[in-house]
């Protein structure tokens, strides 16, 4: 399966949309401590806010790609994520302001993880289940480095911003990679004489 360049697409698509999400979980709490001063009762209720749209839309994210197909929906998650993000690395004057950022991006990386298993069963029909657990490890693996990037970030610069700037930049090279794949996928696995899924 890792010989198979699909896969590593695959996997590194994960890593932004799932990696991404599990990311901001783990550290907006944190971050809205250290940040805006909040209480760590308030700072987390802001986080499951977050998580609880993020999770909430995965299932929606499916179905939007059912709809329209995977490729578009999943490019047009990566934007509007690479876009919330940069907006929080600037700097927000209030909590409330970068709450609705966050849950912003949350959303987008919440549908975008539902977008992208729309996909792998088009292209891994006979080995669904291994393809699976890759994504699924590289999305855990992608979430603990970019957490990490955020607090490397805050040590090195003294600053959160530049970590954040780190995750929209992924999402841009993401969407520059399902750009540059998505004639070949549409016109092989993803023709519609293979396969009776939108791509």
């Amino acid at each position: 399966m890792l010989k198979d360049t699909d896969a590593w697409w695959f996997m590194f698509f994960y890593s932004v949309t799932f990696g991404g999400f599990v990311g901001l979980a783990s550290s907006l709490t944190i971050y809205f401590n250290i940040q805006y001063g909040l209480d760590a009762k308030t700072a987390g209720f802001f986080t499951a806010a977050c998580v609880f749209a993020g999770s909430l839309v995965r299932p929606i994210g499916g179905n939007v790609a059912d709809r329209i197909g995977g490729i578009k929906s999943l490019s047009v998650m990566y934007v509007l994520a690479a876009a919330f993000l940069g907006i929080v690395s600037i700097g927000l004057p209030t909590a409330w302001m970068a709450l609705l950022a966050f849950v912003g991006a949350m959303l987008a990386l919440g549908m975008g993880n539902g977008a992208v298993f729309q996909l792998v069963p088009q292209r891994f029909r006979k080995e669904i289940g291994v393809m699976t657990g890759l994504v699924g490890m590289a999305g855990g693996i992608g979430g603990f480095y970019l957490a990490s990037s955020l607090g490397y970030a805050k040590q090195i610069t003294g600053s959160y911003q530049i970590g954040f700037l780190i995750f929209a930049a992924l999402a841009l090279l993401a969407f520059a990679g399902l750009s540059g794949v998505k004639n070949r996928w549409r016109t092989t696995w993803g023709a519609a004489h293979l396969t009776a899924a939108k791509i």
